[in-house]
């Protein structure tokens, strides 16, 4: 069983960073790309970031490019998330997730939350105007 356990949020000013950071469970964390989502108050979890499993590709969803960069350290079995120049619209929960294939073509970028079957509990983000 994959556990994915998320890290680092707060509550920030606007224009601030923070770095989010998900540890994950098991032995075969490097075969894998991760995701990162967010979700809202009262609306829909969406996609903000994805990385394949070696690190050499990764997308962004329009609304984060340029301000956020996902990363990760495969011999720490995690993946982060550099979010800088945060807005209050950023606000939200956080959350990382895993797709189910192995070794995935980095043109596989998959971004919505039917790609993904494991999740992590979440991580706050608030951002003050």
């Amino acid at each position: 069983q994959v556990q994915l356990v998320e890290s680092g949020g707060g509550l920030v000013q606007a224009g601030s960073s923070l770095r989010l950071s998900c540890a994950a469970s098991g032995r075969t964390f490097s075969s894998y790309a991760m995701g990162w989502f967010r979700q809202a108050p009262e609306k829909g979890r969406e996609f903000v970031a994805g990385i394949n499993w070696n690190g050499g590709s990764t997308y962004y969803a329009d609304s984060v490019k340029g301000r956020f960069t996902i990363s990760r350290d495969n011999a720490k079995n995690t993946v982060y998330l550099q979010m800088n120049s945060l807005k209050p619209e950023d606000t939200a929960v956080y959350y990382c997730a895993r797709p189910p294939t192995q070794y995935a073509s980095s043109w596989y970028q998959p971004s919505h939350e039917h790609e993904y079957d494991y999740w992590g509990q979440g991580t706050q983000v608030t951002v003050s105007s």
